[in-house]
């Protein structure tokens, strides 16, 4: 099915604009999907490299949060307003209604004669499952603030049951989000995977001897069990990243073990062309780096959990390791080191290239032209 099938009054809401991360990818190729279609976010701060992911002549509406003090630093602190934000938008004047959803995007008002369907990146994490992790990493397990922020927590809950209802049809960016989505709303989500820009990597250079890992410095990210796991093989690793554990992980690191901070993507590209393998621990929705990887011809060494379960083919195009712990990187390190020869950058571009960002268009095409057909019919949307 073509664009033409879509209605021509098509409104786009995502949370926030601030940088060109794999939520905004998405809103980028929704844009072309829907060329004609207006923009919604809480705020919209984008650096002006990252600034072209909205196209020209796109109507963009921000929400009073954008006004507020230290917004565009501290636009975060604000999330207790941003249920109320999201409802004051009015999209009474559009027929499709896509929301772009990592928190509160969802929970926007339509009427019955619109359609709403909502791309679900995860739910809201820190609310739902990943609440005690988020209150230890915050040091608040205890106290006023741990109270209060418990307090908010549980009011978002309730919000966001709430919120769900509101949308028609729910698309997952993983099999492991719709199972989230299932067990967090019960409610059923077609999975349509993210874009990648495969074509942004050459995937035939020669292999070079050193390990490689992206990701910001965050603790769920576990790049600290990478550490210390090469603190132990005594092999070459690049920690490409920043965040709030870069020093502490400097510190614990032993020589073999180099750091770049915030990079340029050329740069990143140029690594990830060029390592003997990709090392991922965290356990991810998606995980766009690690098909980053293998678009870039990288064997890649992950935790078998979340979205590499997905995107990786163990024993093909990589090695899924089954527990979050030193010994169990070791261990499939060790185990690739035996076995690289047997795994072929082209199969594991072949992998990569499933998940392109021409496949992601086509598919969302043709799932928005579908739903939209049957809305107007009246039939069962899910």
């Amino acid at each position: 099915m073509s664009s033409e099938a879509l209605p021509t009054a098509v409104a786009v809401v995502h949370e926030w604009l601030v940088s060109r991360a794999g939520s905004e990818k998405v809103v980028e190729q929704l844009l072309k999907v829907c060329p004609q279609a207006d923009l919604f976010s809480l705020v919209e701060f984008l650096e002006p490299e990252a600034a072209s992911l909205i196209p020209p002549g796109t109507r963009l509406q921000t929400s009073f949060i954008q006004n507020l003090p230290w917004a565009q630093r501290h636009f975060r602190q604000y999330l207790p307003l941003m249920p109320l934000a999201i409802e004051q938008f009015d999209l009474s004047a559009y027929d499709l209604v896509i929301s772009s959803n990592h928190a509160v995007a969802k929970g926007v008002l339509t009427r019955p004669h619109q359609l709403h369907i909502s791309y679900v990146h995860t739910p809201i994490r820190y609310a739902w499952d990943l609440q005690q992790q988020y209150l230890q990493q915050a040091g608040l397990t205890s106290g006023v603030k741990s109270a209060l922020t418990r307090l908010i927590l549980h009011y978002l809950r309730l919000w966001d049951l709430a919120a769900a209802h509101r949308v028609d049809c729910f698309v997952a960016n993983s099999r492991y989000v719709a199972r989230r989505i299932w067990k967090t709303y019960r409610r059923p989500a077609t999975v349509i995977y993210p874009p990648v820009a495969i074509d942004r990597f050459r995937w035939q250079q020669p292999r070079a001897d050193f390990f490689l890992t992206v990701s910001r410095c965050v603790p769920y990210k576990r790049v600290d069990l990478t550490v210390a796991a090469f603190n132990q093989l005594g092999l070459p690793l690049v920690v490409i990243g920043d965040g709030p554990a870069l020093a502490s992980l400097q510190q614990q690191a032993r020589p073999n073990i180099t750091f770049l901070r915030n990079p340029t993507d050329a740069v990143v590209s140029d690594y990830m062309e060029r390592c003997r393998g990709f090392i991922f621990p965290a356990e991810e929705d998606f995980g766009i780096t690690v098909v980053e990887a293998q678009a870039a011809g990288a064997p890649v060494i992950a935790y078998g959990r979340g979205g590499c379960a997905e995107t990786v083919v163990d024993g093909k195009t990589g090695v899924l390791f089954k527990h979050q712990t030193v010994d169990d990187i070791v261990q499939a390190v060790t185990h690739f080191n035996q076995h690289r020869a047997e795994f072929d950058p082209e199969t594991i571009r072949c992998q990569a290239e499933t998940f392109s960002e021409p496949r992601f268009s086509q598919e969302l095409n043709h799932y928005l032209a579908q739903k939209w057909l049957k809305f107007q019919q009246g039939d069962e949307l899910e």
